[in-house]
């Protein structure tokens, strides 16, 4: 639907950015960020990451370590159905929804050096602080014959 613009702007946009907040989400919907919602904390040995998932199970988490981004992917399935006395569906609701979060932790931090639990709805990733080892140059020679 078009809406009136003034001054290049969308006149209804502004309105409801206001009125809902402009990170406005309809009732009954989480959106990504809010969802995981992380503190990071920095230690001796490197850093803690607390990130919240509440109504995620432990099997619904997901930790991946890539080219030096370590992505957490948090994926969920609900189905509700109300039945009446007869057996006959009178409401049905499913929802499936996917939430994903990634962190630069860099190239020299392997998948064996962080620790990961899960508990309460809360995931809790040790990530060790560590920096690239600068490859040795060695002399490569070539026979002559």
């Amino acid at each position: 639907m078009l809406m009136p613009t003034v001054f290049g702007s969308n006149f209804m946009d502004d309105v409801f950015d206001d009125f809902f907040g402009s990170s406005f989400v309809p009732a009954g919907h989480v959106s990504a960020t809010a969802s995981m919602k992380a503190d990071i904390t920095e230690t001796d040995k490197g850093y803690r990451i607390d990130m919240d998932l509440p109504g995620y199970a432990k099997e619904d988490v997901q930790a991946e370590l890539k080219d030096g981004y370590m992505t957490i992917t948090a994926e969920h399935a609900n189905q509700n159905e109300e039945k009446n006395k007869e057996g006959k569906i009178i409401r049905r609701e499913r929802y499936q929804g996917i939430c994903r979060r990634s962190f630069y932790v860099g190239d020299a931090v392997t998948e064996k050096d962080i620790q990961a639990k899960f508990k309460d709805g809360v995931l809790t990733l040790e990530v060790p602080k560590k920096e690239k080892v600068p490859e040795v140059e060695t002399k490569k020679m070539i026979a002559i014959k």
